[in-house]
């Protein structure tokens, strides 16, 4: 039932925001009383934090599995980004948003752990990258890593703008093709180019 909780309140969570959803929604549309609920979380604090910490072991997995499947550098990061965009197609920026204002040590903690894992997945990634022969062996890794970090964020931020769930896609894969352009070997841009044509639309 805990899963169930966990799962359900995520989807809530991102869907409506950390402030707009209430126990008592999440118990009507699970069909529990709010008294389970409140069995295996003592506030709505600790269940947000739960809940953060459920997403991103869902996104590591799915991370992981992607990188476990042959692919070469340039075409693992459109999967990655892809499969993003699919876990988060019924979502807006506004819940990023409630977290930060209402809930804020639960977001600087996924912030953190954000990074940390975006990190690791990229510096895995250039190295794989550059052992492909499709990236250039003479780049900053460090650099590189938190530069595209602090782009992809930037996107995502509300306090510098607002964009609708379309523009974000765009602009995501702009970021990706930035930054693959700004490493990548002659070989690694007909890769690229061949990604940005199968992820036109």
């Amino acid at each position: 039932m805990k899963e169930k909780i966990l799962q359900k309140s995520g989807e809530f969570f991102l869907k409506f925001g950390f402030k707009s959803v209430t126990m008592d929604d999440i118990a009507n549309e699970l069909g529990i009383s709010k008294k389970t609920i409140y069995k295996y979380f003592g506030n709505k604090e600790e269940l947000v934090d739960e809940s953060i910490s459920h997403l991103h072991g869902v996104i590591l997995k799915s991370v992981s599995c992607i990188c476990d499947k042959g692919y070469n550098a340039i075409e693992e990061n459109f999967e990655i980004k892809n499969t993003f965009k699919d876990l988060f197609k019924n979502t807006d920026d506004s819940p990023m948003y409630q977290l930060q204002k209402y809930y804020p040590k639960t977001y600087n903690k996924l912030m953190t752990d954000e990074f940390h894992m975006f990190k690791n997945c990229i510096l895995k990634n250039i190295e794989k990258g550059i052992n492909e022969g499709l990236y250039r062996d003479n780049i900053n890794i460090e650099l590189i890593t938190k530069f595209y970090f602090s782009l992809v964020m930037s996107v995502h931020d509300t306090n510098l703008h607002k964009y609708n769930k379309n523009t974000i896609n765009t602009l995501e894969l702009k970021a990706l093709e930035y930054h693959t352009r700004a490493i990548a070997t002659e070989k690694g841009i007909k890769i690229l180019e061949k990604q940005l044509e199968q992820n036109a639309n």
